[in-house]
């Protein structure tokens, strides 16, 4: 396994990082992962986008996104696999211990791992903790992950693979590492950026390509939703079968399967939407 750090390609076992890097010590970085089918990596203009849009957001410089792509084919063409994720991570780089930032330049690495392809629905849990809105890290991919571990722990417990959050006003917001959407009444919502969810890849086809609305959606909306569904780079859509307690028997019912069909069809003729 070879991945790229800090402008080439090196083996896995041997790829150093200083324990003082900043995104190791205070989870001062951005991020993006790729769904990559046989070498080829999905929507990565759009990935690239937003890491240089989260690298702003973090105040950190931009990062050279020709390099970034170079370091993506590189490390496809050398790790060759029928499905994978593709991890971008850029953080700030050595730094001295706390939030200053040192003056080192910045950290570059691109991996890939083997996934499976995701069952077609899935069990979620809602959690009490909330996502902030009015952070300075809402909408941003950042490296900060922490709480969402937690969440994901507390999901795995009950026999989920999500978490969903609620925002700081009781509004639903997103999962761990995906965008939630819910049918009412046939039609397709989702909460919209200004709840603080992550502005989602496959969020965005999702809406652009089935039509669906943003709406301010209370959390409780998943005791009544007719179809509930997850996206996400490796999720794709994904319905689901059970929210806590209450169970979504057939799914994916027939909106949802109508959107997994969309997207996996539109998905199939552009690798680059």
């Amino acid at each position: 396994m070879k991945i790229w750090l800090n402008g080439e390609l090196q083996e896995l076992d041997s790829a150093r990082v200083s324990v003082f890097d900043h995104g190791l010590t205070v989870g001062d970085g951005v991020f993006e992962t790729l769904k990559a089918t046989d070498g080829q990596a999905f929507a990565l203009t759009r990935h690239l986008d937003r890491l240089a849009r989260s690298a702003r957001g973090l105040g950190l410089p931009e990062p050279d996104l020709d390099e970034v792509r170079r370091a993506c084919a590189a490390v496809l063409e050398a790790n060759p696999m029928p499905l994978g994720r593709l991890r971008i991570t850029y953080t700030g780089g050595l730094s001295p211990l706390g939030s200053d930032r040192g003056d080192q330049g910045q950290t570059l690495v691109v991996a890939l791992g083997e996934v499976t392809r995701r069952p077609d629905s899935t069990a979620v849990i809602t959690v009490p903790w909330t996502r902030n809105e009015r952070s300075a890290l809402a909408g941003l991919k950042t490296t900060s992950y922490a709480e969402n571990v937690v969440a994901l722990a507390r999901a795995h417990e009950a026999g989920a693979s999500e978490a969903l959050f609620a925002n700081t006003v009781g509004q639903l917001c997103e999962g761990t590492g995906s965008n939630v959407f819910v049918v009412l009444d046939g039609e397709i919502h989702t909460p919209p950026v200004a709840s603080g969810c992550l502005a989602g890849i496959t969020r965005a086809l999702a809406v652009e390509w089935t039509g669906a609305r943003e709406t301010d959606l209370p959390l409780d909306v998943l005791d009544r939703a007719d179809e509930v569904f997850l996206t996400s780079t490796l999720r794709d859509v994904q319905a689901v079968h059970r929210v806590d307690d209450r169970q979504l028997p057939g799914a994916p019912g027939p909106v949802t399967a109508k959107a997994m069909r969309i997207f996996d069809e539109r998905s199939g003729d552009d690798l680059d939407p």
